[in-house]
């Protein structure tokens, strides 16, 4: 199979990570559906449909704004409004849905923690996406430096590169495995269980990120890392209390 992954189907090229891409909204959506069925929500339908607009807005603009400050050009051609529209990083999606769901409890007085029953639709959606963005090869930016090393791949251009998006998928397979490990545990605590995820990931993303040819940087790191520190910022009461544990 070679990279860029673009089978040829009835005469017509298979963008399979833009198939992959809408799958993962959609699976990842169904999953939590079939979730929700199997467990009581301490949170009523209408608040839960507020937070889940909540954070469908916040994940949109906040991948955006992110997206846009991985490489922060201004233009004044006509087709970069376009472009900017389109460019999108995850990491701002989860961070803006995350604040993005704070407003909506806030505006409609919801106390409860309600991040659990998202917890493994959002890292099976990510998975999904990241096989497409794998797939992709390099007309995704989710691929690494050169390298010499055994876990070097060709992705499309003849230079041998970390697969980033691989090695997410694997990370993301093991957190999984932990999670559900521990999963009757953390629920025990509302709310722990999502927590953990975030916390997680954006310590794993930061350090990958170190593998990334990333062209802005400030003070050495780049747009995404310092969203990963301000993420660990927001949650360091929970790691405070998670090393006091121990």
């Amino acid at each position: 199979m070679n990279i860029p992954f673009e089978p040829i189907v009835f005469g017509y090229k298979i963008n399979v990570h833009l198939i992959l891409e809408y799958a993962a909204f959609f699976v990842g959506f169904r999953y939590y559906m079939y979730l929700k069925r199997r467990v009581r929500d301490p949170i009523s339908s209408s608040n839960r449909l507020s937070i889940i607009i909540g954070a469908v807005f916040g994940a949109f603009f906040g991948s955006r704004f992110f997206g846009f400050l991985e490489n922060p050009v201004f233009s004044s051609k006509p087709e970069y409004i376009i472009e900017l529209l389109s460019v999108k990083t995850i990491m701002g999606g989860l961070f803006g849905g995350l604040l993005g769901v704070e407003l909506a409890k806030k505006i409609i007085g919801e106390k409860q923690s309600s991040g659990d029953l998202f917890t493994f639709p959002i890292i099976l959606g990510i998975i999904i996406g990241r096989i497409g963005c794998f797939l992709a090869g390099i007309k995704e930016f989710t691929f690494g430096k050169q390298t010499s090393s055994f876990l070097g791949m060709d992705l499309g251009d003849g230079i041998m590169r970390y697969p980033i998006a691989l090695f997410e998928v694997v990370f993301l397979l093991m957190l999984w495995v932990i999670l559900r490990k521990y999963k009757c545990k953390l629920e025990k605590h509302s709310g722990l269980q999502f927590k953990y995820f975030m916390i997680s990931y954006f310590l794993f993303r930061f350090c990958i990120e170190f593998l990334k040819p990333n062209t802005f940087f400030v003070l050495g790191l780049s747009s995404i890392q310092y969203l990963c520190i301000l993420c660990i910022i927001y949650y360091q009461r929970t790691i405070r209390n998670l090393f006091h544990a121990h």
